[in-house]
């Protein structure tokens, strides 16, 4: 018997809407995200690879590159197979305990990249603003704790927002009008009092969102200031396509949130924003990076002699 059908049971599993009432859209979906998919593990797998071995890369910022990468490869691979599994199967069904474990993964890679943003901001300023410091203050006794707070950061709140989600009973409506177990689309089923839940996003979206947004802009007013202080032009132009790079992936990232609701169209892009930045992350940070591509080459060439 469905659970939706008896409005007095239990909730045992939920249904994922996601295209269904537009089934001509998801094979192509299903194409298109697969292709975005393989080129995420791609990208961000041959960047951990190069960063690794490489003495030249051996430094603070292509540690935190190194790890968004893996980040990003996470926070896909916690929602695009099921995604995937979506488009192809008629009736899409998820169990609560899978369902807490997906939400618990998109959580915590969300949260995580929030705060990644804002520790690699710091290696920018510290760069621009203080250079004859920088081997001083990031340092590997500074760097690696930050890296490593970040996740912690990121996976204490996740448990506390799914922890939260998951003690409230759901019963009647078990259909979740999106591609995962999205937090908000699955409170909006339960038929108990979510006060709680709400006032701890709300501590958490200031902590992870408002508070890193603050500290790259006021970061970056410092940046752009110091920059412009700097008396030749090659030198800006040099200061500039260092932080440009971190830039465009926090406007990206940031840019995206902003956007994101929950009908069609931004359902949409709730999904492409899942894996376009990730996407991105490697191709942004390795086109205008000469280390990279020379690393990239090198791995190329290995690649090429061993078969």
């Amino acid at each position: 018997m469905d659970v939706s059908s008896n409005q007095t049971s239990p909730v045992i599993a939920f249904v994922l809407l996601g295209l269904s009432a537009h089934p001509k859209l998801e094979k192509t979906f299903f194409m298109l995200i697969l292709l975005m998919y393989l080129v995420i593990l791609l990208g961000n797998g041959v960047l951990i690879l190069v960063t690794i071995p490489d003495s030249r890369l051996d430094t603070p910022m292509y540690f935190f590159l190194g790890n968004l990468s893996f980040l990003g490869i996470c926070c896909t691979t916690s929602s695009v197979p099921l995604i995937l599994n979506s488009f192809l199967t008629p009736r899409k069904t998820i169990s609560l305990s899978a369902c807490a474990v997906q939400m618990f993964l998109s959580f915590a890679m969300g949260a995580t990249a929030c705060v990644f943003l804002s520790v690699t901001v710091f290696d920018r300023y510290v760069t621009i603003c203080n250079p004859l410091r920088y081997s001083e203050v990031m340092s590997k006794a500074t760097y690696v704790p930050m890296a490593a707070g970040s996740w912690v950061a990121g996976s204490l709140t996740a448990m506390v927002q799914t922890s939260l989600a998951m003690r409230l009973p759901f019963c009647g409506d078990n259909i979740i009008n999106h591609f995962i177990c999205e937090i908000l689309a699955v409170l909006k089923l339960t038929c108990a009092d979510i006060s709680v839940n709400v006032i701890s996003m709300g501590v958490a979206n200031v902590i992870f969102l408002g508070v890193p947004v603050l500290l790259i802009t006021f970061s970056y007013v410092f940046i752009i200031a110091t920059i412009l202080r700097i008396p030749s032009a090659e030198g800006r132009k040099k200061a500039f396509s260092t932080c440009s790079a971190h830039l465009t992936v926090v406007i990206v990232f940031y840019g995206t949130i902003l956007f994101i609701k929950q009908d069609l169209a931004d359902k949409l892009i709730s999904l492409f924003y899942g894996v376009v930045t990730p996407m991105l992350n490697p191709i942004i940070y390795s086109l205008r990076n000469k280390d990279v591509k020379a690393a990239v080459r090198s791995l190329y060439v290995l690649v090429c002699l061993t078969l």
